[in-house]
């Protein structure tokens, strides 16, 4: 796997205009909807097995983290934060690189055996979140 910096390609999709608009429009519906008044949202897995699912929290970790409350967005979802803390720092990458047409950072070549690790990463990381969240959830 090799990280490079280039410019887009004529034809390309720039993944960092499309990904900063859906970020934005969705800090948009949310600030919309809890101005609305509307209700949370109800998880079914919850509803049904009575134990928290994989992103049990995650409302509860990105309002904690909107409002600078980063200890507190920790412990309601781990995941949530890392992936909330990954987003800013993306969205601050993509408004650079979108304002000043800087070249773009690009994975390229990545092996088949990569591939594999960062899907075994990325249920590895979903399976320690909810062994994480099992026995805590209560005392939230």
């Amino acid at each position: 796997m090799q990280l490079c910096f280039r410019r887009l390609a004529p034809g390309e999709t720039d993944h960092e205009l499309i990904w900063l608009s859906v970020s934005i429009a969705s800090l948009g519906a949310a600030a919309a909807w809890f101005a609305l008044r509307l209700p949370w949202p109800q998880c079914l897995f919850h509803a049904l097995t009575g134990l928290p699912c994989v992103t049990c929290g995650s409302t509860r970790s990105a309002i904690a983290f909107l409002h600078g409350q980063f200890y507190s967005a920790w412990k309601w979802n781990p995941l949530a934060f890392g992936f909330l803390c990954a987003l800013a720092s993306f969205n601050i990458y993509a408004f650079i690189v979108l304002t000043t047409r800087a070249p773009r950072l690009r994975i390229a070549n990545s092996s088949r055996a990569e591939k594999t690790v960062a899907r075994f990463l990325t249920i590895a990381l979903l399976a320690l979140n909810w062994i994480y969240l099992l026995p805590h959830w209560r005392n939230f």
